[in-house]
């Protein structure tokens, strides 16, 4: 399969596991984007690689006018479809296709948001260079992400165990590329916070149905990292672990 296809394949059989994911359904980030949205009320917000909405239903809370929850899988965006008609979001539509192009006018969003999403995407360049395309002059962007750490043994680490586990992985990036790429594209970042994620792993191996094979593969990697790894990932002894995330909020040039 060539990357697309594999990840509409991964996500699009296990879609509504992410609905009731706690990882996913929960968390701070999701309050301060529906305060976020209080604060500015903008009037169009799309949500890029929105998976099961969670990220859009925060936005819509907070009374955005309009939100677009975009992704790739056609199964993920009719659990958000449902999800949305149960909720009442009716501000909430749903578009699929690739963030690599997307389907809107230039300028068209006040906000753009992605979160738990970009570690799949194939071409960065290309997908950063559309979200600074369809954002306003002067409108900020959010990315809510899994990072890699800046230490390159622990990188190595994180990357390995994300491919394992999922085989539609591509990489998880450090703050500093997403800096980076974000300055390319012609946005700048205005903040970054990070936290620690704690991931229970019998049940961050079945939301994803890693295959046996690849469940043995971790257990096997997990018991060989070396002392400061497990440190620094919080290793248990059933394989649960901590993975650093991030809010980078940055903003296009007016």
């Amino acid at each position: 399969m060539d990357q697309k296809t594999l990840v509409d394949a991964q996500f699009g059989s296990t879609a509504a596991n992410y609905l009731s994911s706690a990882v996913h359904a929960q968390g701070a980030d999701l309050q301060r984007l529906t305060e976020l949205v209080r604060t500015l009320r903008p009037a169009n917000v799309l949500d890029l690689g929105c998976g099961a909405g969670h990220a859009s239903f925060a936005v819509a809370a907070g009374g955005a006018a309009s939100v677009t929850a975009y992704d790739l899988s056609p199964q993920m965006l009719s659990v958000v479809d449902a999800a949305a008609r149960d909720r009442g979001a009716t501000q909430l539509v749903t578009r699929q296709g690739p963030v690599e192009s997307l389907p809107f006018e230039s300028a068209s969003f006040d906000l753009v948001v992605t979160r738990f999403s970009a570690h799949h995407w194939s071409d960065m360049t290309a997908a950063v260079a559309e979200m600074a395309r369809v954002l306003k002059p002067g409108c900020p962007l959010v990315v809510i992400d899994v990072i890699a750490p800046e230490t390159p043994l622990y990188d190595t680490v994180l990357q390995t165990i994300e491919i394992l586990r999922d085989a539609s992985h591509v990489r998880n990036y450090r703050v500093s590329e997403w800096t980076s790429m974000l300055a390319a594209a012609g946005l700048t970042v205005e903040n970054h916070d990070t936290w620690k994620l704690p991931l229970e792993f019998s049940s961050w191996v079945k939301r994803i149905n890693t295959p046996p094979e690849r469940v043995a593969a971790l257990t096997a990697v997990f018991k060989a990292l070396s002392t400061e790894a497990k440190a620094y990932f919080a290793v248990g002894d059933d394989g649960s672990f901590s993975s650093d995330t991030a809010w980078i909020g940055a903003r296009k040039a007016a």
